[in-house]
């Protein structure tokens, strides 16, 4: 008869040298995002020979969360740390692109042309490979000082024709 046995799995260790420590340290002292200074914190107190769940209950935070940014920083670099954690493709162009992409519309619009946001959306469009939503187009404009400027047809508190007939026949009988 054979007996199975089940192979418990261990964990992989990592370790962090004191100087990549201090090396850490001295990057968090640069950082302003608190989500960025708390993921190199934790790797920095690991590299201080502190424990994952002594890590994750001094951060408030998981101790798994905590092994895998140590985990992140062995294996990929300090720039898995560094980079935001959210989905998606927030923004498809860099703010300098950005500026440079509307300064064509800028400069349509300083001559006094009348410029709309379905056609700065299609060359948007064009210009990143892939259709957006119209609000993130709204979005980038905003983010650069632009706003919704429409002209009007006619002023709202406007007098009706016949009230404008009648105002100019009192004031050409009281003025004689």
């Amino acid at each position: 008869m054979v007996k199975w046995y089940r192979v418990k799995k261990v964990p992989k260790t990592y370790t962090i040298s004191k100087e990549q420590a201090a090396e850490i340290e001295a990057i968090r002292r640069t950082v302003t995002d608190k989500r960025i200074d708390k993921r190199l914190h934790a790797v920095q107190l690991r590299g201080e020979g502190m424990k994952n769940p002594a890590i994750a209950a001094k951060l408030d935070t998981a101790t798994r969360v905590v092994s895998r940014w140590v985990s992140d920083y062995c294996s990929k670099g300090i720039d898995t740390l560094m980079g935001g954690k959210y989905g998606g493709n927030r923004r498809n162009m860099s703010l300098d692109e950005e500026i440079a992409f509307l300064s064509v519309y800028k400069k349509l619009a300083e001559q006094g042309k009348i410029i709309e946001v379905s056609e700065i959306k299609l060359a948007y469009e064009e210009k990143v490979g892939h259709r957006i939503g119209k609000s993130q187009i709204y979005r980038v404009l905003a983010r650069h000082g632009w706003r919704k400027v429409m002209p009007r047809s006619k002023h709202p508190n406007k007098a009706s024709d016949e009230a404008i007939e009648a105002s100019k026949k009192l004031t050409l009988k009281s003025g004689s």
